[in-house]
């Protein structure tokens, strides 16, 4: 039986990589599927150019912009009320094969301990080349890291057979509405970055697995929310993603860590985030160490899980 799927982009003043995500969409061949498009606050006139040349996409309109979370939230509720079965956060700066979903559904509706699930993602400019093959978690450290990334794989990665991983990518990821009643949405304080990483751990405590589907396939151009066309001073990064990922990535590890290992994942870390420091020092990228620091800072002192 068919199963209804809601797609879900974020728009937020990127009317050529949402264009070409929907026109990539329109070739999928999975039947029962709505593409839900959240402008995020858009202020280029990008979500109405939208609305106008794809007709048949759900569009909802944020007055301001929420987020990678806050979007994606909008079009999670919509999915729960209307009653999909599963509910899919998709990046939109992505290309997708037309195939894409059914191996993804299949993996859902053949296993109903799987809470959700995500494809093969290879790089947009160079299509043999691994941007996510699932991702793991190093309790020892308390590292995310993604598997395979940056490996030529020249179609080999789609023949592995589907697996368990620890978290999945907020790239492609298909989750069980059902599940999302029960343990919520993603946490809005995140903005963007490792909100897929918290909500992923969230599934796995309520006691799902997650899946990695490598016959299901994208491609990703990767980084493009704040990333500059131009490379300036402190390089081509907004200095914001840098204090988001300080700041977000010490929620994480202040939630999830086990306590038998703290002492390592504090070494471990520690070192890390002087290495970031030294780095921006070095190179005279100070209003990015500020927002470094700052994200350190608040990381530390802030505490979203009440």
């Amino acid at each position: 039986m068919s199963k209804k799927v809601a797609v879900i982009l974020i728009n937020w003043n990127s009317y050529d990589l949402s264009r070409d995500t929907l026109n990539s969409l329109q070739k999928v061949t999975y039947m029962d599927l709505d593409v839900i498009v959240v402008d995020n606050g858009s202020t280029d006139g990008s979500g109405d150019r939208l609305e106008a040349e794809f007709p048949g996409v759900v569009m909802l309109k944020s007055s301001s912009n929420t987020g990678f979370t806050g979007g994606n939230n909008l079009g999670f509720q919509y999915a729960l009320a209307q009653g999909y079965t599963y509910a899919m956060m998709l990046n939109n700066d992505v290309e997708v094969e037309s195939d894409f979903l059914e191996p993804l559904v299949y993996a859902l509706d053949e296993n109903k301990g799987l809470g959700a699930v995500q494809p093969l993602i290879y790089f947009h400019h160079d299509k043999e080349v691994i941007w996510n093959a699932g991702s793991v978690r190093n309790s020892w450290t308390g590292e995310t890291i993604t598997l395979d990334y940056n490996v030529r794989d020249s179609g080999l990665e789609r023949r592995w057979i589907r697996k368990n991983v620890d978290w999945l990518t907020g790239c492609a990821f298909m989750v069980r509405t059902d599940v999302l009643k029960q343990i919520g949405v993603l946490k809005e304080e995140f903005f963007i970055y490792y909100e897929d990483v918290d909500l992923s751990f969230r599934i796995r405590k309520a006691g799902f697995t997650l899946g990695y589907e490598p016959s299901s396939v994208i491609y990703h151009i990767a980084g493009m929310s704040h990333k500059s066309k131009q490379k300036g001073p402190e390089g081509f990064l907004n200095p914001k993603v840098h204090y988001l990922n300080a700041r977000n990535r010490l929620w994480i590890l202040k939630q999830y860590t086990r306590k038998g290992f703290i002492p390592t994942v504090i070494i471990y870390q520690a070192g890390y985030y002087i290495a970031v420091s030294l780095y921006f020092i070095l190179r005279g990228r100070f209003t990015k160490l500020g927002a470094w620091l700052r994200g350190i800072k608040d990381g530390l002192v802030e505490n979203i899980y009440q």
